[in-house]
């Protein structure tokens, strides 16, 4: 049975004293969730090891990495869905959990629902998750560019990860800490499902970006659904491959909206693809197919690097 890895690190511009760092991330993120995958283990698995990495590392937009609002606060958010029996959970507008995708993880298997904020919380406490102070999210770096406001960063918008394990489970997860500067109390598209994130026996996705305008066009049910042809006699398998499902879907959203979008797919064969139309967007994956991860920023400088 083919197993596959896909993860995201955000669609955005990369300057180039941050490509090493996006590089790095995704690649260690890659290598701990196919580090589950080829021992057998579950797709859920996968993704949350793969994105507890990423939300460790402060070059991303989740956890550590995150944005804070106008009022100078984080504000997490994250999901995870799997093919098998359509399960989900996701968490937004959290302060306390050091990891959300593993909360939402936690929710996926208890009953699948969207907590929010101090109740939310208190789901991660009482299931033993790892809490934390909300200052303890905040690093200089961020300050320093929540301080200069009128001066462009480039923190990604969410990270991401997709797997397919040795059962055929597809599973899709999703984290951020939003825009940057963004208003108290909003929600974007990372936690819902359909927009942020989508997985079933076709396909699944996850997507990067403009929340905004990724929630309106159901970006990742989007892709999971052009995958199939979007056609009832195509019987749950995949007629497109997923690079070309992927880049319609991003085109169906600039047709639509305006916004900075990306997304990975996965397919149930294995076959992985993405686009975006940002200028960068960091990306790692791995499959059966490949003795060593792929890590790149952009499509036309692809890199590899060996896995540890």
């Amino acid at each position: 049975m083919t197993i596959a890895i896909i993860v995201h690190g955000g669609a955005k511009t990369i300057s180039e004293d941050k490509t090493t760092a996006n590089t790095k991330g995704c690649l260690a993120a890659v290598e701990a969730g196919w580090a589950v995958l080829e021992q057998g283990g579950d797709a859920k698995d996968a993704v949350e090891a793969a994105i507890r990495v990423l939300e460790s590392d402060a070059t991303f937009n989740a956890s550590i990495g995150a944005t804070l609002d106008v009022e100078g606060e984080v504000y997490l958010d994250a999901a995870m869905m799997e093919s098998d029996k359509l399960r989900w959970g996701g968490v937004a507008a959290v302060q306390r959990i050091a990891h959300p995708i593993s909360v939402a993880r936690k929710i996926l298997e208890e009953k699948p629902s969207l907590l929010v904020a101090e109740g939310a919380e208190r789901f991660a406490a009482k299931h033993g998750c790892e809490m934390c102070e909300p200052t303890d999210l905040i690093s200089d770096e961020q300050e320093e560019e929540w301080e200069q406001q009128n001066t462009p960063h480039d923190r990604p918008a969410t990270v991401g990860c997709v797997a397919l394990d040795v059962n055929g489970n597809l599973v899709a997860g999703t984290s951020t800490g939003g825009l940057e500067n963004q208003l108290p109390g909003r929600v974007g598209d990372t936690a819902l499902v359909g927009a942020g994130l989508y997985a079933n026996s076709q396909g699944a996705c996850s997507t990067t970006g403009d929340g905004e305008s990724i929630i309106p066009v159901g970006l990742a049910r989007t892709a999971v659904d052009l995958l199939a042809g979007n056609s009832p006699s195509s019987n749950g398998s995949a007629t497109r491959h997923p690079e070309e499902a992927a880049q319609m879907a991003i085109d169906k959203l600039k047709q639509q909206v305006s916004g900075e979008a990306g997304c990975i797919v996965l397919d149930p064969h294995g076959q992985i693809g993405w686009a975006y139309n940002s200028q960068d967007m960091a990306v790692g994956y791995r499959s059966s197919e490949m003795d060593q991860a792929a890590v790149f920023t952009k499509k036309e400088d692809e890199r590899f690097a060996k896995s540890a």
